[in-house]
């Protein structure tokens, strides 16, 4: 039989999985598997559930483990793999993005591929990333300086500014209230200053205008795209570095993909070595890279070869990805990330004050908490 996957419709996340795929499936008399792909808007419009009852194997962001372990959609790997070769994983990877699949004690995906939100600037407009929050508001000054604040990441915006500063995230209060407001008043003086429009662009859209126009200069916080960082790709390349943190803070937070498979699949021994092989030292060092992923192997990210290809993003950001902020995952945080999202970007544009900001997304937090089906892990 073939397996059907799928997985989002972006080099990162299509390009090394069709490799593989060809590969295994060359000399069959049937493929062993099939790779779809959407829209990342797709994802966010169907459920969970309809995405597992309708593939085998499905790419996801860990946000979405809380639902899915609620909704019964995934297979738990305790039950696929022997325990030494998931610890090896989550040893081998980068920074929490084997954690981020794990949920209610069981492990429920793979890591594939990790992004976190990094620095991102045109070296050639600033030759040294800024170290502070008040160097990137001085910068704002002269240059087009960005916030990534469209769809969730106005929210993970603030999250990330305020667990770098070694400010709380989770518990019963959502953010600490100095760090909070501080971080929230930095966004408003950013914000102030903004490129017209760049409030409403992802993480895409903000690096491809940095890399073919001079239109923004600095996004202090986005997802990092490695393909920006090697020449060719566009007119101007893009350095990407650490986020600003203070010793004792967290990295941006992470993103990336897992792989998980659906309640429906019944996997055989040939499929679940091919998905093992996915994490295998030699395909995240030279596939995942080669076919534009962005590899979760921490061999991957310290490789010389890797890095002098793409212009040492993971070099230059490894140390971000080591100590990123893992985000909540119960079921019922997506919807509270997209309300708070939402209510930040009005916030920003009223120009409210901070304290009744953070005391609105706390009754959202609050909300959303005690809603939740599932057990509560932040």
């Amino acid at each position: 039989m073939t397996f059907i996957g799928l997985t989002w419709d972006h080099p990162r996340g299509y390009n090394a999985l069709a490799e593989t795929a060809r590969r295994v499936n060359a000399g069959r008399a049937e493929p062993l598997i099939h790779w779809n792909k959407q829209p990342l808007e797709g994802f966010e419009s169907a459920s969970i559930r309809e995405l597992a009852e309708n593939n085998d194997l499905l790419v996801m962001d860990h946000p979405h483990i809380g639902e899915a372990v609620a909704e019964g959609c995934f297979l738990p790997l305790e039950d696929l793999y022997p325990a030494e070769q998931l610890r090896a994983w989550q040893q081998d990877s980068v920074g929490p993005s084997a954690e981020s699949y794990r949920w209610d004690g069981r492990t429920w995906a793979l890591p594939l591929d990790v992004a976190t939100q990094v620095m991102a600037r045109r070296t050639d407009r600033i030759a040294k990333p800024p170290q502070g929050w008040d160097e990137v508001v001085t910068l704002a000054r002269r240059l087009p300086v960005a916030q990534s604040l469209a769809g969730p990441h106005a929210v993970l915006s603030l999250i990330s500014m305020v667990a770098g500063a070694g400010g709380r995230v989770g518990g019963e209060d959502f953010l600490s209230d100095a760090k909070g407001g501080a971080m929230l008043e930095i966004m408003h003086r950013l914000y102030a200053r903004r490129p017209p429009g760049s409030e409403d662009l992802n993480p895409i859209g903000l690096l491809e205008t940095m890399a073919r126009s001079d239109d923004i200069a600095l996004v202090p916080l986005v997802f990092g795209y490695v393909t920006y960082a090697a020449p060719g790709h566009a007119p101007h390349t893009i350095g990407f570095s650490d986020t600003i943190r203070m010793s004792e803070g967290k990295g941006g937070a992470i993103g990336g993909t897992g792989i998980a498979f659906s309640r429906r699949c019944r996997p055989t021994p040939a499929l679940l070595a091919h998905i093992a092989s996915l994490l295998s030292v030699p395909t995240q060092v030279e596939t995942f890279p080669a076919f534009g992923g962005q590899p979760s192997a921490r061999a991957a990210w310290q490789d010389a070869a890797v890095n002098q290809a793409w212009g040492d993003f993971y070099r230059n950001t490894l140390a971000t990805a080591q100590t990123a902020l893992l985000r909540p995952r119960f079921d019922g945080y997506i919807a509270f990330q997209t309300g708070a999202a939402d209510r930040i970007r009005s916030a920003l544009e009223r120009r409210e004050e901070p304290e009744t900001t953070l005391a609105i997304l706390r009754t959202l937090w609050f909300r959303a908490r005690h809603a939740a089906r599932g057990r509560l892990d932040t």
